[in-house]
């Protein structure tokens, strides 16, 4: 079984996406994760990338995304920019790799591809980007936004996509809409949901198997 490692994994949306993929997975992140449904190392992330990354088939990096995030700027709120950093430890390492980032990240990623709910029957738009180094990401077709979305602070309704950010209403609710049963509030605010990194798994394996 091929294995991946998983960087700022967080509670796992991604290492769960990867696991149904068909990957052996490797969860690495700098704080406790108790909710992590996978093999989990307490761990700084580009270090542990750097002693420990060529045992690995595939590696996913979702260096923090705060950095980026149009909320963090308004609240003027400091947080490092991880992104260049990891994309220069994954190329010296040399194993193929993808790192995900939200939209804001877009200027400073290389040609991503994005990923949208809508195009795997999900109850939420939530775009991801996704970069891939050493092979090549099919860019699937962006499904046009029909259903509306619903407002910042509101449960979803019938018929309208979520909008999980913040202190969101609806954490049944959400589980449900993302595929992550087991993720706390906190982790569905900037999950990946699994259908993204397995989506993503495949292609790789495609082209490499």
């Amino acid at each position: 079984m091929p294995r991946l490692l998983d960087l700022y994994c967080c509670q796992g949306g991604a290492g769960k996406g990867y696991q149904n993929a068909g990957f052996e997975v490797v969860g690495v992140d700098i704080a406790p994760q108790p909710r992590y449904p996978l093999e989990f190392v307490q761990g700084e992330a580009i270090q542990f990338l750097l002693n420990y990354g060529r045992q690995f088939d595939f590696i996913h990096a979702s260096p923090p995304c705060q950095f980026y995030s149009h909320t963090q700027r308004i609240m003027q709120n400091d947080h490092p920019d991880l992104l260049g950093p990891t994309r220069a430890a994954l190329e010296a390492v040399g194993v193929p790799w993808v790192i995900e980032n939200v939209e804001g990240a877009g200027p400073q990623m290389q040609r991503p591809v994005m990923l949208c709910g809508a195009y795997f029957g999900l109850h939420t738009y939530r775009h991801r980007l996704f970069e891939a180094g050493g092979w090549d990401l099919p860019h699937p077709e962006h499904a046009e936004h029909v259903k509306r979305q619903t407002k910042m602070g509101r449960r979803r309704k019938p018929g309208e996509m979520g909008y999980y950010v913040g202190n969101f209403i609806g954490v049944a609710d959400a589980k449900e809409d993302l595929g992550v049963p087991w993720m706390s509030r906190e982790g569905i605010r900037e999950c990946i949901p699994p259908a993204y990194a397995e989506y993503v798994g495949k292609a790789f394996l495609e082209q490499f198997q």
